[in-house]
């Protein structure tokens, strides 16, 4: 298994934050977030993880070097962006495109996740296309919202009218079986636009929905978070920490038993 990991941009809503390094190598509660990433991915036995990188690669890649030594069961590489600085998301997948030629994990870089939510993703029935999904009372301009019906993804967006608004994307999907092919040649066609290089990849699974069977996977209950701003790095502690609490209770549980 093969997880792309999209993390070419510096984070800039989290300045200062951000000024050195990319969000993804923050500390979170002594690991970087990309490590928290990496140990779930791990422990769902995904063997190759490609970072699809941009700003300050170096600083990328010897947090990798760091990784391959702590989980050596899996592969590291980066997919390097070198126009992240004009280009979105869409843009670097697509320079990625050359690693999606069997199944795949594709993940936002600042997404902390429980690994509950990475298992019921993994788990979920056969689809060319899988999207994580959560569900809330309310959801506000920032949350990438999903209109759905019966389980399968119609529309997505951040610009969705509430009253098409039935849960919103976390930033993970599973590709499959043709999932992959219908992803590039999507991509590949998308980048033919001018308006391209300011679109976000997610436009792109928007545009394969009426084609393409994409299944909503709902991962309700299962901690997560984005970190995009700097208050959601304490929220994403506050997780953290919540996980250890739970993991030391269990420990000692057994331990008395």
């Amino acid at each position: 298994m093969k997880a792309l990991i999209i993390g070419a941009g510096q984070g800039r809503r989290l300045l200062p934050l951000t000024e050195e390094e990319p969000k993804a190598l923050l500390n979170i509660g002594g690991k970087s977030l990309l490590e928290w990433q990496v140990s779930a991915l791990v422990e769902c036995a995904v063997e190759e993880i490609v970072f699809l990188a941009g700003f300050n690669l170096p600083a990328v890649e010897r947090s990798l070097e760091q990784l391959a030594r702590r989980y050596p069961t899996a592969s590291f590489r980066t997919a390097y962006n070198p126009f992240y600085g004009v280009a979105d998301n869409l843009a670097t997948c697509w320079m990625a495109r050359h690693e999606m030629a069997g199944d795949f994990l594709l993940l936002n870089s600042d997404t902390l996740f429980s690994q509950p939510v990475l298992q019921t993703l993994l788990a979920s029935p056969a689809a060319p296309i899988s999207l994580a999904v959560d569900h809330k009372e309310r959801y506000d301009d920032d949350d990438m919202k999903v209109q759905l019906e019966a389980g399968r993804l119609l529309d997505i967006g951040k610009k969705l009218p509430a009253e098409r608004v039935q849960g919103e994307s976390i930033g993970m999907l599973y590709f499959r079986g043709e999932g992959p092919r219908h992803f590039v040649a999507a991509l590949e066609a998308a980048m033919l636009a001018p308006e391209a290089l300011r679109q976000w990849y997610l436009s792109v699974i928007a545009a394969l929905a009426p084609e393409v069977a994409i299944q909503a996977v709902t991962i309700s209950g299962h901690p997560w978070c984005e970190v995009d701003y700097p208050v959601d790095v304490q929220t994403a502690k506050r997780m953290v920490a919540s996980w250890r609490a739970s993991d030391a209770g269990d420990l000692a549980a057994a331990e008395s038993s």
